[in-house]
Order: C-alpha cells, then sequence, then structure tokens
C-alpha cells in the first residue's frame, strides 16, 4: 500500500504554510493541539491530517524547544477549550510524556497535529523559526483555519502535480493577513 493511501490519500492538500517562531521571551504555551479531533480520528483511530516541521536552527534547550506528548492525538479530552486546550488538571499527565524535540536546521519532522503539545519558554537571545507545512486528507477540512495565499504568477509557474493538492487563494498581489490560527487568540 502507498504511503498516500495509507495516511492521507493520493487527493491529500496542503492548507498551511507558515513559520512558528518563538522569539526571545516568548512563555511556555498551554499544552493543546492544534484544532479539534474529528470523528474520523477518535471515533475511526484514523489520521486525515499531518503537520511537517521544519527547523531553520540548530535548536538548543534555551531556545524554548518544541515538547510533544507521544500517543495523546488519540485522546478524546472532553471539556477542553474549543477541543483543543485539556484543562491544566491534565497536565501532569502530558508532562510525564513530554519529549522535548531538539532537531538541527533543515531536519524536518512529520507529526499529528492532533498530538498534545506546545512550545517551551524561549530563554535565548535569538528566534526559533521553524517552517510547518499542514496536509490533510479530503475529509480533513483544515484549510479553514488558515490563509494561505499565492501570487498567480508563483501559482502558474508550479508544476501540476503541486498545484492540484494546493488550497489557496490565487492573488495579484500578496495581502497582509491576520492568521486566525494563533494560540494567543485561541485560548
Amino acid at each position: 500500500m502507498a504511503v498516500c493511501e495509507a495516511v492521507l490519500t493520493c487527493d491529500y492538500r496542503i492548507v498551511e504554510v507558515g513559520f512558528d517562531i518563538p522569539f526571545p521571551g516568548a512563555e511556555d504555551q498551554p499544552w493543546h493541539r492544534d484544532f479539534q479531533a474529528p470523528p474520523a480520528t477518535l471515533e475511526g483511530r484514523r489520521l486525515n491530517s499531518l503537520a511537517f516541521n521544519l527547523t531553520a536552527v540548530d535548536t538548543r534547550p534555551e531556545h524554548g524547544p518544541f515538547e510533544i506528548a507521544p500517543g495523546t492525538q488519540w485522546d478524546a479530552i472532553e471539556g477542553a477549550v474549543d477541543g483543543m486546550f485539556p484543562d491544566q488538571s491534565l497536565w501532569g499527565r502530558y508532562q510525564e510524556r513530554a519529549v522535548q524535540k531538539l532537531p538541527k536546521r533543515g531536519d524536518m519532522s512529520a507529526r499529528s497535529a492532533l498530538t498534545i503539545h506546545r512550545g517551551t519558554a524561549n530563554r535565548s537571545d535569538e528566534p526559533r523559526p521553524v517552517l510547518v507545512v499542514g496536509v490533510d486528507a479530503p475529509d480533513a477540512g483544515n484549510a479553514g483555519h488558515h490563509d494561505l495565499q499565492v501570487t498567480r504568477t508563483y501559482h502558474d509557474a508550479l508544476p501540476a502535480r503541486v498545484r492540484d493538492h494546493l488550497t489557496c487563494r490565487v492573488v495579484d498581489a500578496l495581502e497582509m493577513i491576520e492568521q486566525n490560527h494563533v494560540i494567543e487568540g485561541l485560548l
């Protein structure tokens, strides 16, 4: 079985391309998942989206590395704010499972955005930029969390095999956006 058939199907959609940049002074994020877990995951035990993180710096502990609680993508977190932010009474479970990621520049990881995770406090004097590419199966519906846009010139220059999988607004000139999907605005 091909990978695209096993996880996202061959009709996958690229719905997010953006940087997550914890700047110096950034505090610990609350434990969270990036969106509410869909029935496909909680009932069907199937992941229908993936997030790919591409690291732009050699991450050191003082950068405030990404922490993830493996296996929690299957957790039903009843009562969680917006289905994403578990109550603080559950945080001990995530802390016990927490794995800090210290990738090097150019490293890439694939994860479920449903796995409970957080960015930790950046105590360094430099940012920790990470390019995040969100990819959905056709039934995931996460494009609404993002406002991916490309210029018409860029879009037309893309190979069809890329263009056919891209969910975005095609514009004459890039427009300033206020991303809907930010921690500060969600909690």
